[in-house]
Order: structure tokens, then sequence, then C-alpha cells
């Protein structure tokens, strides 16, 4: 099994108007962050571009007078009593955990078993075993496909964005976590599922084969005019150092465009090492853990001259909101767009003896200027819903870029 993170963030199985995904760790918070963190030291044992210091609560910068307990977490050493307790009468630990989470009205904690935890560990790597479907899970507990990967196998099946995705090998979805889906779909490279879905009114069912497959996190395009679009779609492994690339490689003196719109987040590390490509070191995020004020702090040495753009939308979560929010706080960014989603709280895992793993919310992170973005999000310094790229193309062209 995987060695246990300390936190990452992103968003959990609860829509709210918001796409999860089935396939994509960083979305939907179906999955492990990374092994690189060690709070008892407060240090950060890996992660370029990362600096993690720690202080009593309530010393670090951008603190309040003192770090509020997160509202509706569940506590730590109740799960660790129930966990005993169900292990001494040969009870399921996992379902133990599931309930004292379920009753502590934790919105992001939650309980998977070994299998679910392993597979998701994959996804950190940008890489997985499936059949290419991104989806969520709506309101009334029916799974409707978001997007699907192109060339993958549910796309040569010909399955689209709409469909409604109703069973998988026989077994019915409607009312499952979307990590309980991810578990269906999962598999070896070779095997086959069998999809039920329903478009428009009529059913279909498809047959497709598991493959091998990987995620692109970080894509660059140029526009006339020399200004470089970073499209991020999640901070999986690696991508802060492609963001870092992209920002070198791009034409001296031009604008970028740093879209994270959809970006629901992933590796806390990586998002402090995306945001460092264009920070000269300083206070990217200040979080709490139990009353105690951490800071995450950007390497030296990113490109603090070149104009700077962050597209967002109410799909921009977690670790996306925290780079959204240090650039903004900084000064480094103009924030073009709608709204972003609000997440912004800790989770941390703990093994159960069972192999399952539980997920509790710990604590708050701010911005550097001290803002809680936890249910309310960042609003854009410019707002727009349509013809964003547009529209930022005249902000770049205001502070002197672009034609």
């Amino acid at each position: 099994m995987p060695a246990l993170p300390a936190f990452c963030l992103r968003p959990r199985d609860q829509r709210r108007g918001a796409v999860l995904t089935l396939l994509f760790l960083a979305a939907v918070g179906v999955g492990a962050c990374t092994g690189s963190w060690d709070f008892g030291s407060g240090r950060a044992a890996g992660g370029a571009g990362l600096v993690v210091r720690t202080e009593p609560a309530g010393t670090g910068p951008g603190a309040s007078a003192q770090a509020p307990r997160v509202a509706g977490t569940a506590d730590r050493d109740a799960v660790a009593r129930a966990v005993a307790e169900a292990v001494a009468e040969g009870k399921s630990a996992k379902s133990a955990a599931q309930e004292v989470v379920s009753r502590s009205g934790d919105r992001w904690g939650a309980v998977y078993d070994q299998g679910e935890y392993e597979a998701f560990a994959d996804d950190l790597d940008g890489h997985w075993t499936g059949v290419g479907l991104w989806a969520g899970r709506l309101r009334d507990g029916r799974i409707e496909i978001d997007r699907v990967q192109p060339g993958g196998p549910a796309a040569r099946a010909g399955m689209r964005a709409g469909d409604r995705l109703l069973s998988i090998d026989g077994q019915g979805v409607t009312g499952l976590r979307v990590a309980e889906v991810v578990t269906l779909l999962r598999g070896r490279a070779g095997t086959p599922v069998m999809l039920k879905l329903t478009r428009g009114g009529g059913d279909l069912t498809e047959t497709v084969r598991r493959e091998e497959l990987r995620s692109d996190p970080v894509t660059v395009r140029e526009l006339p005019g020399g200004i470089t679009v970073i499209k991020v779609a999640s901070f999986t492994r690696g991508s802060g150092d492609r963001v870092r690339s992209a920002v070198r490689a791009a034409p001296p003196g031009a604008g970028v465009m740093l879209d994270l719109r959809g970006n629901t987040g992933g590796l806390v590390t990586e998002a402090v090492t995306a945001a460092s490509a264009f920070l000269d070191g300083g206070l990217v995020a200040t979080y709490d853990v139990r009353g105690a004020q951490r800071a995450l702090y950007a390497s030296p040495g990113g490109d603090t001259a070149r104009p700077l753009v962050a597209l967002i939308d109410g799909g921009t979560m977690s670790a996306a909101e925290l780079v959204t929010g240090a650039l903004q706080d900084r000064g480094r960014a103009v924030a073009v767009g709608t709204r972003t989603f609000g997440k912004g709280s800790v989770q941390m895992p703990t093994e159960l003896p069972d192999g399952s793993v539980a997920e509790l919310t710990v604590g708050t992170y701010r911005t550097p200027a001290g803002r809680s973005l936890d249910g309310g999000g960042i609003t854009p310094d410019l707002a727009a819903a349509d013809r964003v790229e547009e529209r930022a193309r005249t902000v770049l062209s205001g502070i002197g870029v672009g034609p």
C-alpha cells in the first residue's frame, strides 16, 4: 500500500453544481496526495518550490488572532475509539470509521478501502487503467458523463458528454459514491467492462476494454501577439515543473494566461511549485492544523516581471484556488472569469487496521492577505462569464502586452 500522505487540497464527493470526476484523483478528492509531508517537524521532505514553516497559532503571516477550529469536523480520537471497539468485536474498521465521519458533519471527510486508495494513488502520476470517462454525481445520485478522453476506449465506442451512466457490468451506479464507481471501472488492462447508459431517453449498452491511459495536466499554446496560454487541468505530480518550464520557454516579455478553469485541485506541493514560477520567494498560503499555524513559501527565482492573467471559474477549486489567491494577493496576476468554488479546508489521512484509510478535515488555509476561501471562493478582478480569453487579452494589452 502506498505511503500515507499528509494532505492535499481538492473537493470530495459532493457535486453542489460542480463537476466531479470519475477517473481523476484531483477532481473529486478520490485519492491520495503524497508522502512528502512531515507534520511533526513542519518540513516538507520533497517537492520543489515548497517550504513549510510551523508557528504557534496566531503568530504566522496572514494569521488571525487565533486559528479557529473548523466546524463540522470528525474527531480523530473518536474515530480511533470506534475503530478499536469494532476490531475488538470482530467488526469492520472501515464501517465504524464511516459511521463516525457521517455523524460528525465533516463535509469533506471520507473513508476509502485499500483497493480504492491504491487505485487513486496511481492517478497522482497522471496514469490509470480505465475506459477514459470523466463524470459527475448529480444531486439526485445519478451519474452523468462530463467528458470523454479523446482516443480512449469510451470515445471509440461513441460515448459522449451528457450521457447518463446507469450500470457497470450489470451493477447499478445510481446513488453510489464516485469512489465506488471508480473502483468498478478499474481493472486489469485488456479486460472487458459492460457499460449501460441512457441518452435522450433511449438506453445504450457498450462493452469496451480497459486500457492504460494517461492524462496531460499541462498544455501550452501561443496566441497571436506572442501571448502564451498555460492550461493546468490538475496539479498531479510534475505539473508544477511543467508550468515553470512553460514560463521560461515563453517569448521574452510576452504575457501569460494561466488557465485554471475547471482545475479541481491536486497536490499542494505542485500548486506551490506552479506559483513559484511567477514569484521570487515569499508567502503562498497559511494553514492551520488543530490550532497550529503553518505557512507555505515559494522558492526564489520566479519570473516576476512578465504580465500575467489567471483565468478562473466555478470549477476552479482547492489547490487551484490556493495558487490564484497567492498570485492575486501578491499583486502578481489579474484574475479574470467567475467566482471560484470555495474549497479551502485541509484533510489528513489515517490508515486503519484493515488497510482502509480515513481522511478527516483538520483545518483551513488562507491566502497571503489572510482571506479564508472555504465556502466563499475567489472573486475575479474582472468578471467574465464568456469570451474570457478575449477579455484577458484586453487586460494584457492594457499593461503593454499584445496587439
